[in-house]
Formats: structure tokens, sequence, C-alpha cells
């Protein structure tokens, strides 16, 4: 994913995930609604945006790919 010049907020990552939810598990929004009570790093919160900004237009592919990059965010790989 290109590099993004723009901090997003805890309010914009959430808003991010309760428009992919739909395409989520429902295990991986309630872990991704768990992180997000956390106190996260700026870094964090625009990793978190870019994995999930258009995730439901990501083939198949690119969605196995993003599912890894959030099981490294949530420290499960």
């Amino acid at each position: 994913m290109g590099e993004c010049k723009l901090d997003h907020s805890v309010e914009d990552v959430q808003k991010k995930l309760e428009e992919q939810a739909p395409f989520l598990s429902h295990e991986r929004v309630q872990q991704l609604q768990a992180v997000l009570q956390a106190d996260l790093s700026q870094e964090s919160l625009n990793e978190w945006f870019h994995v999930l900004k258009k995730y439901d237009l990501a083939s198949p592919e690119e969605r196995l790919k993003r599912e890894g990059q959030m099981d490294q965010l949530l420290g499960l790989s």
C-alpha cells in the first residue's frame, strides 16, 4: 500500500471499521473494536486505517495479505 501523509484519528479508524465490518468476520470486528479502546500510536492508527481502507474492493489474494497484516498488528503472528 502506498504511503499516506495524512494522520488518521481513532474516529477515522472506527468509521472505516464500521464501513468494512460486513466484509470481515465477526471475530475480527470484535478484535479490532477491542484494539481501538487502547491508546494507539499515530503510526498504528494509520496502519489500521490503510489495512481497512477499501477492504471490500480487494481481491481474495489482497484480502489474505491484509488479514496477515491485521494478525501482525494484533500480535497474533
